[in-house]
């Protein structure tokens, strides 16, 4: 079978690989869409264990069946997330599934989501996935994992009806939280950027108001939101400046969810009274959706409370997986990059 073997960010090739052979309680799965993460392309992280396949947001049809499969018949179209929890240790237990050790140690496709076929381990099988119902398409389903990541952060984040939410960083994951945020009745959303094309989508997804990232951001949302600061501020580009917006904008009890990963080797200075002190600002993290986020982000796209497929911006066939690596890694033209491995 053919994959897209991922080299580095300009460099991914097409290969041919031995269709991987299934045991028991595995799926074989037909690739019909598979989507380029912003993770796809972190080039510092992703370069260490290349060459490789990469690819974890897909969706396809069931070709084969392993002995003890329970649930899936050959012919079912499904979704399925790369990486499950273990339900039983200390973390899982206490609701933090996406830190359990099995999570984290990566129970991954085989090869990975840029190919023709991928074997679906039976922890995953039994675990992370998902049938698709019939009015969720192979490229809509492409968008439950990452929605279910930004579902479970905005959970952490604790928005509530009516509240002030500020994103900072308009990129596919900045939008979907844009979409997620006035699906949980936000009662101001603001989204930032350096590009005005993405502040137009942000604006064309539902964005109450849109702010230049370089601009006194703070300020200007305080102006917003009847002088106060922002209820929650979700940091969805994790340079340096943004950090410190992110600090500046907080509203007093607000909460600071920091949901994209930092350059290796980010160092943020902070001044603690000055952020903390006397203001219960809270500051917390959110990493990956359980089997149970991504199982409501599904329903979500079927109820059409958050539209998805309006944000694909590209498509193409597994040979031109190289030109998807290189649209998203530039972060300018493209939103949603598809590969269609049977194209």
């Amino acid at each position: 079978m053919r994959v897209a073997m991922y080299h580095n960010n300009r460099d991914v090739r097409l290969e041919e690989v031995e269709v991987p052979a299934i045991g028991s309680g595995e799926l074989l799965l037909h690739i019909f869409a598979s989507s380029i993460c912003g993770s796809d392309t972190m080039e510092w992280y992703r370069i260490k264990r290349a060459p490789l396949v990469l690819g974890h947001e897909i969706a396809g049809r069931v070709a084969g069946v392993g002995q003890g499969v329970t649930g899936f018949s050959k012919g079912d179209r499904v979704a399925a997330t790369h990486h499950v929890p273990c339900f039983e240790c200390r973390y899982c237990k206490s609701g933090h599934e996406t830190v359990c050790d099995t999570l984290l140690s990566g129970t991954h496709f085989d090869p990975g989501g840029f190919c023709e076929y991928v074997r679906l381990p039976a922890i995953n099988v039994e675990r992370g996935t998902w049938t698709l119902p019939d009015e969720v398409s192979y490229e809509a389903a492409t968008f439950v994992e990452p929605l279910a990541c930004v579902l479970r952060g905005q959970r952490f984040a604790g928005i509530r009806s009516g509240a002030g939410v500020l994103i900072l960083g308009s990129g596919i994951a900045g939008l979907l939280h844009v979409k997620l945020a006035l699906a949980n009745k936000a009662g101001l959303v603001v989204a930032t950027d350096l590009s005005h094309e993405r502040l137009a989508l942000a604006k064309k997804f539902g964005a109450h108001h849109t702010l230049a990232a370089d601009s006194d951001v703070a300020q200007e949302f305080r102006k917003l939101h009847n002088g106060h600061g922002a209820d929650v501020v979700i940091v969805c580009a994790a340079a340096e400046a943004v950090l410190q917006q992110s600090f500046r904008a907080v509203g007093r009890g607000g909460v600071i969810l920091l949901f994209a990963p930092a350059p290796a080797g980010t160092v943020v200075p902070l001044n603690i009274n000055d952020v903390f002190w006397r203001r219960d600002v809270t500051v917390t993290t959110s990493y990956a959706a359980s089997p149970s986020d991504c199982a409501e982000a599904l329903e979500l796209i079927r109820s059409k409370q958050v539209l998805v497929e309006d944000m694909i911006t590209h498509r193409f066939g597994l040979a031109e997986t190289g030109k998807g690596f290189q649209l998203v890694a530039e972060g300018g033209a493209s939103l949603k990059v598809i590969i269609k491995p049977q194209e």
